[in-house]
């Protein structure tokens, strides 16, 4: 076969194509508008089933929170009573050991202030003793700390004039 058979071959195919191309390119954009408009369809139909599913999840969670919310208050209330109750029992037990313990604290104190009562007597003695000692020794530790604060500050004083000067 010679290039211009073969060239007249593939001519009489392309014209063939050519023929049935557009009918084939018609027929796909429309079966394209077509499934565009399902899928558009399909995605309002599952625009308002979610919507509506919303919907009765709200409705839904409503009835829940009230639900809890009843439940919730109803135990509160009782709480509240039973706290009150306990509350009122803890009371009068408190006041109870409270008047005891007045009474025992009472005989103790009394008991106490006579020890004490000695006892300080001979405290002042020693105290005195002590204070006048006690004096003489801080007399002569602030005698020597106010020395040294005083060649502290003198050294201080020399480096501030050093670094004066260097400066």
């Amino acid at each position: 076969m010679t290039t211009e058979e073969r060239l007249y071959k593939l001519e009489g195919i392309v014209e063939g194509v050519m023929a049935t191309l557009p009918e084939r390119v018609t027929a796909l954009e429309t079966r394209m508008d077509l499934l565009r408009q399902e899928i558009k369809a399909e995605l309002v139909a599952l625009r308002q089933e979610f919507k509506d599913d919303m919907a009765v999840l709200r409705q839904d969670l409503k009835g829940d929170m009230a639900a809890l919310e009843g439940r919730l208050k109803e135990e509160m209330a009782t709480l509240r009573q039973e706290l009150k109750g306990d509350m009122a029992s803890l009371r009068q037990e408190f006041k109870g050991d409270m008047a005891s313990l007045r009474q025992e604290l009472k005989a103790e104190m009394g008991a106490l202030e006579g020890r004490l009562g000695e006892q300080m007597a001979s405290l002042r003695q020693e105290l005195k003793g002590d204070m006048v000692s006690l004096r003489q020794e801080l007399k002569g530790d602030i005698n020597t700390a106010l020395n040294r604060l005083m060649l502290y500050f003198s050294a201080l004083a020399v480096i501030l004039t050093l670094l004066t000067l260097w400066r």
